[in-house]
């Protein structure tokens, strides 16, 4: 090994020690491993996970007992979206929020959703809505997606159902 190398290597490990131990003393200090998982990723303020799996929302659908909400933008919510969902777009969601109210209230529990696994756009929303009362607010990890290819309901813009 060149003295360069053993050189780069050698910073390199203080480097790491010396922010390792300055973590440690701070009094907030940050956890060298964590829990990652949609779970812990998705709680509210509590820690309380918002997760809903595929199973139960599926369920509360057929039930009639959830209001499905599209976090995505205006655009892909008239491509397709889970059948009789409301679109609040999380962009727009101050501006429409007002418009929907009247169909979330009427509603046990609201289960959000957007596309792809590590989309916030649904957890940003059912916090959101969890701060504005909405006591029963749920997440449905990579909702689009999930839904779509469990041959559940869906329909477009133009009112097709698929």
């Amino acid at each position: 090994m060149t003295f360069a190398i053993r050189q780069s290597i050698g910073i390199i490990a203080i480097a790491c020690i010396l922010a390792a131990g300055a973590n440690l003393l701070r009094q907030e200090s940050l956890p060298f491993a964590g829990n990652w998982s949609a779970d812990s990723r998705l709680s509210d303020a509590s820690g309380q996970s918002m997760v809903s799996t595929l199973a139960e929302a599926s369920r509360m659908y057929t039930k009639g007992t959830a209001v499905f909400v599209d976090a995505r933008p205006e655009n892909q919510y008239a491509q397709g979206h889970i059948k009789d969902a409301v679109s609040l777009p999380w962009q727009q969601v101050h501006e429409r929020f007002t418009e929907t109210v009247d169909r979330l209230e009427a509603a046990e529990t609201l289960i959000c959703y957007c596309d792809g696994e590590n989309c916030e756009l649904s957890h940003d929303l059912a916090l959101f809505l969890a701060d504005m009362g909405f006591e029963d607010t749920r997440v449905l990890v990579n909702g689009w997606t999930v839904w779509k290819e469990a041959g559940l309901p869906t329909q477009s813009r133009n009112g097709n159902n698929e």
